[in-house]
Formats: structure tokens, C-alpha cells, sequence
């Protein structure tokens, strides 16, 4: 496709509007009144979210994954330790993270600082998933390069075999992070892209500072 067909693209936002005496005072409350709003509608996966770490030379690396819970503490999301992600914030512990509910033309996006949950929370969630997926978890060694895909069928067969009639314990190389705010931006799709951008920022007291952004 065409660099002009692709600008050539566009889409005007009606549906909504975003004022300062809309939000609530702290940014979970409002997320939790926009991710209710989301729910109602229906949308595919709607806990599907863009990651962004980098590296600690500053190499970034986006991709998406599923959102599994959320509290004041943070954003929680499960993985491979030793994923590629997983290096990243080893060496630099801070995430961004952007939901985008395109049906109520919406885009969230977090950036704050990542640390891993509790081996009891990971303990927790790893025991709630279908057994394939806990199979999945000892079966792949996310992000290294593998020479085929018999290769990951045969360790999953060997592995169910290994595992039959007995629990599967959670991988110590698994587990969960949870994304702590520091920034949280609310983005609505306005008419002719003077979108509404409400930003909340941590201050020293704990307190959230509300400011209106220029789309």
C-alpha cells in the first residue's frame, strides 16, 4: 500500500467526551469506571494491552499481552521470567503499558515502574489455568530460538506423560508483574483530533495531579 492511501485513512470520534469535572479524583477509579464501560461493550479480549520495556541501553520492545488483574498497588500480567520481556526489566525495571478500546474510542495508557508479584499470587493464578496452559508454561522456552515446532509438540507430549495424574507445579521461571503507576493518561477520540487527554501524575505526597493535555 501507498504512502498517500495509507494517509489517506481517517476516522472522526463522536461517541464520547472527557472533561476534568468528568474523572474521578485518582486514575484506578477512573479506569475501573472506563474498564466497566468496556465490559458492557462486548469487546473482543478486552484485557488485551501493549507492553513496552527496553533495555538498559534504551532499546525498546513492544508486544501485547493480557491484562489479569488490577488493584491500587498495579497492573498484573503473567510470563516467562526469562522471556525476552522478562530480560528487559531485569535490567530496567519501568513498563508502559496502552490499552485501546477502538469501539468507545478510547486509548489508556500507564507508565510507572514493574516488579514481580508474590510466589503466592503467581502460585494462585498458575493453579486457575487449564491444564494445557501449565503444560505450556514447562514446555516453552520463550523467546530463544527453537529449531522447529516438533520440537515444542514432543517435549509437550513427554511432559504430559511426566505429569499425568499428578499436579503441575508452577515453573519457577513463571510468574507475574505488576505495573505501579506513576502516570495515567485517558485518551477520548474527539471530533476533528482535538481528542480529550486527561493526564494524572503521581506527586511526592501520594496524591494524583490532574492536568488536561493538548491533543
Amino acid at each position: 500500500m501507498s504512502h498517500h492511501s495509507i494517509a489517506s485513512i481517517r476516522k472522526d470520534y463522536k461517541q464520547h467526551r472527557l472533561t476534568e469535572a468528568d474523572v474521578a479524583k485518582d486514575p484506578i477509579t477512573q479506569f475501573t469506571n472506563w474498564w466497566q464501560e468496556a465490559l458492557k461493550s462486548e469487546i473482543d479480549e478486552v484485557n488485551a494491552m501493549t507492553l513496552a520495556t527496553a533495555s538498559a541501553d534504551g532499546f525498546p520492545s513492544a508486544r501485547i499481552v493480557l491484562l489479569k488483574g488490577y488493584d491500587s498497588n498495579g497492573f498484573v500480567f503473567y510470563t516467562n521470567y526469562h522471556s525476552f520481556k522478562g530480560q528487559q526489566l531485569e535490567e530496567n525495571p519501568r513498563a508502559c503499558i496502552v490499552f485501546f478500546w477502538k469501539e468507545l474510542e478510547r486509548q489508556v495508557r500507564i507508565t510507572g515502574l514493574i516488579h514481580k508479584v508474590s510466589s503466592e499470587e503467581s502460585d494462585e493464578y498458575f493453579h486457575s489455568r487449564p491444564e494445557g496452559s501449565r503444560i505450556g508454561a514447562w514446555t516453552s522456552p520463550q523467546s530463544q530460538v527453537i529449531e522447529n515446532r516438533e520440537q515444542l509438540e514432543k517435549k509437550e507430549k513427554e511432559l504430559k506423560k511426566a505429569f499425568e495424574g499428578k499436579e503441575i507445579p508452577r515453573p519457577l521461571h513463571w510468574g507475574g508483574y505488576c505495573v505501579k503507576p506513576l502516570i495515567v493518561e485517558f485518551w477520548q477520540g474527539r471530533p476533528s483530533r482535538l481528542h480529550d487527554r486527561i493526564q494524572y501524575t503521581m506527586e511526592d505526597n501520594g496524591g494524583w495531579k490532574i492536568e488536561r493535555l493538548a491533543p
